[in-house]
């Protein structure tokens, strides 16, 4: 019966075809039948089959032979017969030679071309079925049929069963090599892309899945010298297609769409030219941002059951899928920027304009990389880490930030620094301890191991560089190469490790080795304040280190050594201090180390460490002090505070400075070591130690260096002039900061002090250097002025008659004086001689006048010889007394200070001399008049001046201003008295005076109560002036004082109203009972000066000197 049933497909009516063919597909859809009909089929039905289903005309035919043909080809044998084994020499054989051995893929390929999508859909599924079995046997007999051509085209329809035929035969083809080599991947890769755009919409998760993967394949398995995308839109397209599958809700979907990413990112699929770089990271970011998206699952839940546990560990399983194939797509593209930096092309748009801003570039793209890793990636890993740990995801992510390293090696060193303050180096020591021990997970472990190979590399070359930084690099490279991948324990067996003394016959230095690593290790995550190993513990662990290393001798390498000196001084303040053994390893260790600098690390903590120990800042200190001071960074301008010299956006570096200084005051012994340096180093270490002692000083009150420090100073003093020329002393610019420093120790001494030997000694240098300077050598005068004032302020009488005897023998100094104060009325153009001084220089001139003002009266008190005159013209003096805003306040102060001591010898001193030109504009001399020569040397137009600069200047309300300015009235009124009474009378009797009092008072006390109001009121009561201090005024002054608490009021009003008090009780005596006070008066103003405190109390309550803007200034000299 059968081999009549095989005649009839020979028979022309193809409805009797048709049935026999489904008659054949009956029987061969049982197994059993389909074994016994083997031979059957071999020897009679194939050739009449595949005759019939190549000339079939009708659709049920067809249809019938397909479901036969569908049936056959569940066989191996059925497919290889039908086949007619066209696998045997695939990749050689020509296209005739596979269409004689096998028609079926002509059959099939003829249907595939009929518009009949049930064919096609049947054709598609005989195509997969085959290959199914076995796709480099029979995949080339179709390749050369052309059938993916036709695939392909199938896929523009809108059929899911089709298109998901079509994805199937594809995904099959795709394991043939010959699929690519004949390029219908190029042809193809359009029709996928516009087919998966369209399915997206479709609600079918399989079909996405499938269209996906077989994008992946292709973009995987193509090779790497045929070009997939030959133009742009292609590959924006591509972009296009996964960003939207990217965001599917599906998170099948969107995992498949990211291995896709993965895929695509490889440098012949991006070179183009040019390499879009904007739609590789907007790829990029939709990837990382759609990881960022997911919502954490809460942790599983005894009381969720069985099947919810399972349902819940499913969900997190299929989120950490998706995470590592994000990370992987990252880490390609990590990869890719590596890729390209060796390619000139693909660092920018080579077609872009050359005056167009280029945004399209390699250099953008690396920094985009760097910031998602660190604003996304990183954060996605460790939010997902916290619920689970899977060390196939973290083996990515190790090895992503590795690669990153290399992404922008510029900042390479940075992006270490950040990692290692986020305790990265803590995270791979956690990982290989969990994951790595024995053999487990090999990958993790060298992910790990190079990752903080390349982190402690990049951290070691951030530090100062060594003359030997690079054979050192390479030792270090060497060292953890060798050793990090047998590190993969925990802590607490590193520190046992630590303490462990390797036995003296191994010959391996295995243990060595790893006890090197582990400490260089914890010093580059200490050095970033990963302190994840315990203080103490640590601490004891290197004690133990150090006396292992004592034990046997042995020498670690410099860089070791240096971990440890920094991890111990970093430990230091956590635990108790070192023995003598564990300190005579140190020294031992430090005593054959050729260089010092070799085993320093710039931190406050060591130089504290140091300090610490008298054992090792004996033998050490010189050398470690002069270490910091090299690599601290202050600048040039000593007239700031050295804080504010520190750059801003170095925060470490004025840390450093305050820490410094802190240990300084703790440690005032160092201060001597200090000053050798100033001594003992060169002139940029010199000038930094003076920088720093200046701010010392001023922060620190409290510390009692006064006497340690000028001996010192004198001896620094000594040496600097002994060695260095006049002419170079003004280039020095250590001279400065250190004359500066010894009167910031001199104002130490708020109380009046006898002077010694070393301050005679100091005084006489100073003064020496000071008459060897010009008046433009600013910063070596300012301190030694400042020094010669405080000397004669500030000391007691014997001192004081011997201080001015050896400045005023000093004809130099003297010299000098004059042509500073000369310089006060220098016009603003520069003469030949001098140039002009600018409102910066004015602090040169307040000392120059405080200090001839003190010169004068000290001069005058103990009758001291004079060996130079200074000269001034009388013109220029009370001219530079004019109100000028542009004149600083101190300037004027000092100025009156001078012509106070002057008035107050009546204008007759052996020190200083007035000249005076009474001439016209032909030089002939004119004669005085009357008045005028009452006054000689001054005239009434140098009075009447200098009264309406007083007044203008009292009005501006400066306390120090308003003190000087009544303190010099009162002398000149005192002069004027004795010389001519009607100019002194005339002048107190102006009526500018009684506006200057009332504008005083409508101030802001509005009191008489006010020390200078009190002053210039008692000036008036003095020279009876009552048109401008009536008899009610004077009561309104004593009513005021009654009804107010005498010992609360400042010392200065007190005094004031003492002498107010006396002066009214004086004028009531003199008016002879005209206007005298009453009774009540006299009793109050009896009662006043019964109950003002001492004068004793307000001696001793006045704060003596002070400096303001640089300037020396004694509070007694101005108030006396």
């Amino acid at each position: 019966m059968l081999e009549h049933l095989a005649t009839c497909l020979m028979y022309p009516n193809e409805k009797i075809k048709a049935a026999v063919c489904y008659l054949y597909g009956k029987l061969y859809s049982s197994p059993t039948a389909a074994e016994k009909l083997c031979v059957h089929f071999t020897e009679s039905l194939c050739g009449l089959f595949l005759t019939t289903l190549k000339n079939a005309q009708t659709k049920e035919l067809q249809l019938n032979c397909m479901g036969l043909l569908n049936q056959l080809l569940k066989y191996d044998h059925f497919v290889s017969v039908t086949m007619g084994n066209s696998g045997k020499g695939a990749d050689s054989a020509s296209p005739e030679l596979f269409e004689r051995e096998s028609p079926l893929p002509l059959v099939l390929k003829k249907l595939l071309l009929s518009r009949d999508e049930l064919l096609q859909v049947a054709s598609a599924q005989c195509i997969a079925a085959v290959l199914v079995h076995s796709p480099a046997k029979y995949a080339p007999a179709f390749i050369h049929a052309d059938i993916p051509e036709f695939l392909f085209e199938c896929l523009f329809c809108t059929s899911e069963i089709l298109i998901w035929s079509v994805y199937c035969c594809l995904l099959l083809l795709t394991e043939e090599h010959l699929f690519f080599s004949k390029c219908h991947t190029v042809y193809g890769i359009e029709p996928v892309l516009k087919s998966l755009k369209e399915i997206l919409h479709f609600n079918n998760v399989e079909l996405h899945k499938q269209g996906l993967l077989l994008l992946t394949e292709i973009l995987k398995r193509q090779p790497v010298e045929i070009k997939l995308f030959t133009n742009t839109a292609v590959f924006k397209d591509a972009i296009s297609v996964l960003v939207e599958a990217i965001n599917c809700p599906v998170l099948e979907v969107a995992t498949e769409a990211v291995r896709a990413v993965t895929a695509l990112l490889r440098k012949d699929h991006v070179s183009l030219p040019p390499v879009q770089y904007g739609e590789l990271q907007k790829l990029i970011e939709s990837v990382l941002k759609q990881c960022n998206d997911l919502p954490l699952l809460p942790p599983t839940r005894g009381l969720m059951g069985h099947a919810g546990a399972r349902h819940q560990n499913r969900a997190v399983s299929r989120q950490g899928q998706f995470i590592q194939s994000a990370l992987e797509s990252f880490r390609n593209a990590c990869r890719l920027a590596v890729e390209c930096q060796n390619d000139p092309l693909a660092q920018e748009n080579p077609f872009t304009a050359p005056s167009a801003e280029k945004k399209d570039t390699l250099k953008s793209f690396s920094e985009f990389l760097l910031r998602m890793s660190d604003s996304l990636c990183i954060p996605i890993v460790m939010k997902y880490s916290e619920r689970i740990v899977r060390p196939v995801l973290m083996e990515v992510f190790i090895s992503t930030i590795n690669i990153l390293f290399s992404v922008v090696p510029d900042m390479g060193k940075r992006f270490s620094i950040k990692l290692a303050s986020s305790c990265f180096i803590r995270l791979n020591l956690e990982l290989k301890a969990k994951f790595c021990t024995g053999q487990s997970n090999p990958a993790l472990n060298q992910a790990c191991s190079s990752f903080l190979h390349s982190m402690c590399l990049n951290l070691h070359s951030s530090s100062k560089k060594m003359a030997n930084s690079s054979q050192e690099e390479q030792e270090i490279s060497e060292l953890l190469q060798k050793n990090l991948p047998q590190i993969n324990f925990g802590v607490a067996e590193g520190l046992t490790l630590l303490s462990e003394t390797p036995s003296s016959y191994c010959l391996d230095d295995t243990v060595r080795g790893h006890q090197y690593s582990l400490l260089l290790l914890f010093y580059f995550a200490f050095s970033q304040e990963d302190r994840f190993v315990p203080e103490a513990e640590l601490f004891s662990a290197i004690r133990s280190f150090l006396l292992s290393l004592q034990h046997q001798g042995d020498c670690p390498p410099t860089y070791v050594f240096r971990a440890v000196l920094y991890l111990l001084g970093i430990c230091q303040d956590k635990t108790k201090a070192l023995d003598l053994a564990s300190l005579s390893a140190i020294r031992r260790v430090l005593d054959i180390t050729s260089d010092f600098a070799l085993v320093y690390v710039h931190h406050p903590l060591l130089l504290k460490f140091f300090l610490f120990y008298p054992e090792l800042m004996g033998r050490f200190g010189h050398r470690i002090l002069q270490l910091w001071f090299s690599c601290e960074d202050y600048g040039q301008n000593e007239s700031q505070d050295a804080v504010t010299r520190i750059d801003p956006g170095c925060s470490d570096t004025s840390d450093y400075f305050n820490s410094f200084l802190c240990i300084l005051k703790d440690n005032p012994s160092a201060l001597l070591v200090l000053l050798d340096l100033v001594c003992q180093g060169s002139k940029e270490v010199a000038h930094k130690v003076l920088v720093t002692l200046e701010t010392f000083l001023k922060r620190n009150d409290d510390v009692c260096v006064c006497d340690l420090l000028r001996s010192q100073f004198l001896q620094i003093l000594q040496k600097l002039l002994i060695e260095e020329s006049s002419s170079i002393l003004q280039e020095n610019q250590c001279l400065p900061l250190l004359l500066n420093l010894l009167f910031l120790v001199q104002l130490r001494y708020v109380a009046e002090r006898e002077l010694d030997g070393t301050d005679f000694r100091l005084l006489h240098l100073i003064s020496n250097l000071s008459g060897k300077c010009s008046p433009t050598d600013l910063e070596l005068l300012q301190p030694s002025l400042n020094f010669l004032y405080w000397s004669l302020q500030q000391t007691t009488p014997s001192s004081q008659q011997r201080v001015v005897a050896m400045l005023l023998s000093s004809v130099p100094l003297l010299e000098l004086l004059e042509r500073v104060l000369q310089l006060t009325w220098m016009l603003p153009v520069p003469s030949p001689s001098e140039p002009a001084l600018s409102l910066s220089n004015e602090t040169l001139l307040c000392s120059a006048w405080l200090l001839t003002a003190a010169l004068l009266t000290q001069q005058h008190i103990y009758k001291t010889e004079v060996h130079h005159v200074i000269c001034l013209e009388v013109d220029q003096v009370f001219c530079a007394v004019a109100f000028r805003k542009k004149k600083s306040t101190l300037l004027f102060v000092s100025i009156l200070q001078f012509l106070r001591a002057i008035l107050r010898q009546n204008l007759s001193s052996s020190l200083v001399k007035f000249d005076v030109h009474h001439t016209d504009k032909n030089g002939r001399e004119l004669s005085l008049s009357k008045e005028d020569a009452t006054l000689f040397p001054l005239t009434t137009r140098h009075v009447l001046s200098l009264v309406i600069s007083l007044q203008n200047l009292l009005v501006q309300k400066d306390l120090l201003l308003s003190q000087t300015v009544i303190g010099c009235l009162e002398i000149l009124l005192e002069y004027l008295h004795g010389k001519n009474q009607g100019i002194a009378s005339h002048i107190v009797s102006q009526p500018w005076n009684k506006f200057l009092l009332v504008t005083l008072l409508d101030g802001g006390e509005n009191s008489f109560l006010h020390p200078e109001i009190l002053r210039l009121v008692t000036l008036c009561v003095k020279y009876q002036n009552t048109n401008l201090i009536s008899q009610s005024e004077i009561n309104h002054v004593l009513e005021e004082a009654a009804n107010t608490n005498l010992s609360e009021l400042p010392d200065a009003t007190v005094s004031a109203l003492h002498s107010f008090l006396l002066q009214v009780s004086t004028l009531a005596k003199l008016q002879n009972g005209k206007g005298q006070l009453d009774s009540t008066q006299r009793a109050s103003i009896q009662t006043l000066l019964e109950g003002l405190p001492s004068r004793s109390r307000i001696q001793q309550t006045h704060q003596s000197m002070i400096c303001l803007g640089g300037v020396a200034v004694s509070l007694s000299h101005i108030r006396n």
